[in-house]
């Protein structure tokens, strides 16, 4: 028969068991979840999940943040308002859901080089991913590649 401090002992681990493992679990992240260099390593994107289950991304880094000593504004936005709005920090990926184990669609990518929003998919290869932007069908649309930048 067991001591009542022995029980005690049992019952701590076996908690402390069920906590490690909803931790770990929970420290899970998806495979396109992190840091990636943008297909000319002038910019690094953080992508994460959002709390609607959505994959978003935004600049949290710039080669060249500033512009005649300022920080980088949007300033090819088709919307006036937009234009003093920092490039770093701004959300350019937005809206990815996972379509299998390597594709994530439904998305938009926004261009803060010409102010445009394509639609968007990602295809995670690894420590690369390949970005399709597009207008209408996926056909119509240019693919570049990402690099892991961790």
């Amino acid at each position: 028969m067991l001591s009542p401090a022995k029980h005690f002992v049992r019952l701590v681990l076996i908690i402390l068991t069920v906590v490690s493992v909803n931790i770990t679990a929970k420290a899970q992240t998806d495979k396109i979840e992190g840091l990636w260099y943008n297909d000319i390593k002038s910019a690094k994107i953080q992508i994460s999940k959002g709390t609607d289950g959505k994959f978003n991304g935004k600049i949290v880094w710039l080669k060249e943040p500033l512009k005649d000593g300022k920080p980088k504004t949007d300033e090819e936005n088709k919307d006036e308002k937009l234009r003093s709005r920092p490039i770093i920090g701004m959300n350019i990926l937005s809206g990815f859901v996972p379509d299998g184990d390597h594709k994530y669609t439904d998305g938009k990518i926004y261009d803060p080089k010409n102010g445009k929003t394509y639609s968007c998919n990602i295809t995670h290869n690894g420590k690369t991913l390949s970005i399709r932007g597009y207008v209408g069908i996926s056909l119509l649309g240019r693919t570049t590649t990402w690099e892991r930048a961790e």
